[in-house]
Order: structure tokens, then C-alpha cells, then sequence
């Protein structure tokens, strides 16, 4: 059930379909979630009206071509497969969407299962 965001430069439809399904397959592939376990929300800035801002942090040379991935997920995944996780997204987004892996930047933000709920106004994942 990982919430994903993914904001994108100068990214048409088409770009922005590819990332969503590159981050969506590097999920099932690297955590295992369901392939109908889908939210996503995904937009494009114009780089004019609305931007990204970004840098050359820790020395990764970035450029308009960058993509920041936020998701959203429940806690208690070892370290490695978060980098795993990291490493997928990167490679599937050059593949489906040809975006450099030097311009992903992904975050996840780990909470409890009680954070939850999935409509009816419910926390499904409460017994």
C-alpha cells in the first residue's frame, strides 16, 4: 500500500505514464506489494508556472531532466531492500521513461499500520 508522488520537469503525459509504472514494478519487484496495490500521484512542472528546485548535492550532477519520487509506506523493510528498491527505480525509469538515474531522487516515509485507511472512513489495517 506505498503512496507514491512523482514530480517531474517538462514531462508529458507519456514521461509521466512511464515513471508511474517504472516506480510501480521496482515496488512489486524489490517489496513485494500486490500489481493492484496502485497510488500514485504524479505531475509535471512546466519549469515557468510551477518548478523544481534542485542542486548538485553530495556531487550528483542533476539537470532538467530531474525527478523527485516521494513514497509513502509501512515500516520495517531492512536496509537493503530499500536500496534495492532505490537501485530498481533508477534503472526503470531510464528504461520505460529514459530519465538519467542520476536525476531520481527518491525519499520514503515509513508509518504504522494505523495511519491507514483505504475509504468507508476506515483504518482497514487495525484489527
Amino acid at each position: 500500500m506505498p503512496f507514491v508522488r512523482i514530480d517531474a520537469l517538462h514531462a508529458d503525459p507519456a514521461r509521466l505514464a512511464a515513471l508511474g509504472r517504472a516506480v510501480h514494478q521496482a515496488l512489486i519487484d524489490t517489496i513485494g506489494i500486490p500489481p493492484d496495490d496502485l497510488f500514485q500521484v504524479l505531475t509535471a512542472h512546466d519549469g515557468v508556472t510551477s518548478t523544481l528546485r534542485y542542486d548538485n548535492f553530495l556531487g550528483v550532477q542533476r539537470d532538467a531532466g530531474v525527478v523527485f519520487v516521494a513514497i509513502i509506506l509501512r515500516s520495517g523493510r531492512p536496509v537493503e531492500r530499500k536500496q534495492a528498491l532505490y537501485r530498481r527505480i533508477a534503472e526503470l525509469a531510464e528504461e520505460y521513461a529514459g530519465t538519467e538515474p542520476r536525476n531520481v531522487v527518491v525519499t520514503l516515509t515509513e508509518n504504522e499500520p494505523a495511519d491507514w485507511s483505504f475509504g468507508h472512513g476506515v483504518a482497514q489495517y487495525v484489527e
